[in-house]
């Protein structure tokens, strides 16, 4: 394999909000592409139980993307404190950078009905009375393959950012989609080519705070 190839996939699939390019047109045959390469994925006993929708009608975007942007606004009233934190520290690195991911979620909030595709990662049942083995063995299957579906729209030349927060409305979502009370949202990609050439490794804690060696 080609390690610098695969290195610069891993670490440069970033979430893209700013740079979807709204404009453009995604064709279908690169999502299918993408997501028989997600399936690939490990999946907790074999069940295989995922399923993918995929919402390129503009109707049911604009109502997926009214309560994306309903839940964004009660999320950010809950982080407006703590913004006024940040704001309050030019000079620390990662409150610039939060700062940063703020504005450009915000702006994916009040696009996201625009973007050319959303696709909802799903997977058959619910976990909510679920003990802790139960819930990390069901997320264990659609996550992976969810994760591997951003990487083969990145190798595309395709952005797209992991987004929960439409959950807070997962029912109203659930009807606009005709998604089974039985089915459980995992999540909300925005799927887009992206501007610009290229992304850069993000800013990270050093490994050495978050690395234990047999022991905490």
């Amino acid at each position: 394999m080609d390690l610098t190839t695969i290195d610069h996939l891993l670490t440069t699939t970033r979430s893209v909000r700013l740079r979807l390019d709204l404009k453009k047109p995604v064709e279908p045959e690169i999502i299918q592409r993408c997501i028989e390469i997600a399936i690939q994925a490990p999946t907790a006993s074999n069940n295989q139980r995922w399923h993918f929708v995929i919402v390129s009608d503009p109707q049911k975007r604009a109502g997926v993307g009214a309560l994306y942007r309903r839940s964004y606004m009660i999320y950010q009233e809950a982080n407006r404190e703590q913004d006024a934190v940040y704001r309050s520290r030019p000079d620390d690195p990662f409150a610039v950078q939060m700062l940063r991911m703020r504005k450009s979620a915000l702006y994916l909030a009040e696009h996201m009905g625009d973007v050319p595709v959303l696709v909802i990662p799903c997977q058959e049942g619910r976990v909510e009375n679920a003990g802790a083995q139960s819930q990390a063995s069901f997320y264990g299957s659609i996550l992976p393959a969810t994760w591997s579906f951003m990487l083969a729209l990145r190798a595309r030349g395709l952005g797209s950012a992991w987004t929960t927060l439409h959950l807070r409305y997962e029912k109203e979502v659930a009807n606009i989609l005709g998604i089974p009370d039985t089915v459980t949202q995992a999540a909300l990609l925005p799927v887009a080519y992206y501007t610009g050439e290229d992304f850069v490794p993000a800013k990270r804690l050093p490994i050495a705070e978050r690395l234990h060696w047999d022991s905490w």
